[in-house]
């Protein structure tokens, strides 16, 4: 497929002496957002951590535009375009928004060239620019760490469970940023929320135990209520 942007191709992770991905596989086609779905413990955020150089593979490759970047280091994959929101936010608490976001830059002016955007899918950052990220509400922080992903020009962009502990409405403002950020770069998606997911992804690959066990378009997922309540428990 031409228009695949991400592949990851049976690829096994350790964590200490713990097997956690046991021959992962799926494929993210440019301009889509693909949800990653599972329980807690499936392996979703390995996943992810394993893309990113975080958590390097053993075996097992990944191809971003069809070049090989198992085994690259984090920071050489960020550089190739690749964007990470992790599950926990990780934002500086005591450096301001705007120094947050300053961080993120991969050139000198990419905030300048993105901050338009960026304040308009996020405009309570644009309020509170000049407080420190630990003075932020705990949804206004996600918006923090969605938008430092978005300073510098990524291709792709893999977002770890985005509603996590969100009031609802914080979360259909989320949900409507991400909406907007697909119209400009990639997205695979971790998401615990099955109602955000289904709204939000074209594609979606269920893991359970490591292991890859079902994959589809979003569309037929949303009515296969067997497999939601066996893999999902939202059914």
């Amino acid at each position: 497929m031409s228009d695949v942007l991400l592949e990851v191709e049976h690829i096994h992770t350790f964590i200490g002496q713990f097997h956690i991905l046991e021959g992962v596989s799926l494929k993210v086609r440019a301009g889509s957002i693909t949800a990653l779905l599972g329980r807690n413990g499936a392996g979703k955020t390995t996943t992810l951590r394993s893309i990113m150089g975080l958590n390097p593979p053993r075996s097992g490759q990944i191809r971003l535009a069809g070049e090989p970047i198992h085994g690259k280091p984090a920071y050489a994959i960020a550089q190739l375009g690749v964007g990470y929101v992790p599950e926990h936010r990780a934002i500086f608490r005591d450096l301001t928004v705007e120094e947050n976001l300053r961080l993120a830059e991969r050139r000198r002016g990419d905030l300048r060239r993105r901050s338009d955007f960026i304040m308009t899918l996020f405009p309570d950052l644009k309020r509170f620019y000049r407080h420190p990220g630990g003075k932020l509400s705990g949804g206004q922080q996600q918006m923090l760490a969605i938008a430092r992903a978005l300073v510098a020009d990524n291709r792709l962009l893999l977002i770890d469970e985005p509603s996590e502990g969100l009031a609802p409405i914080i979360v259909e403002q989320i949900m409507a940023a991400l909406r907007q950020m697909a119209t400009e770069t990639t997205i695979l998606l971790v998401e615990q929320n099955f109602a955000m997911a289904a709204q939000l992804a074209d594609e979606y690959y269920i893991l359970d135990d490591g292991r890859n066990v079902q994959h589809g378009r979003m569309a037929d997922l949303i009515h296969d209520h067997a497999t939601i309540n066996r893999y999902l428990g939202a059914g």
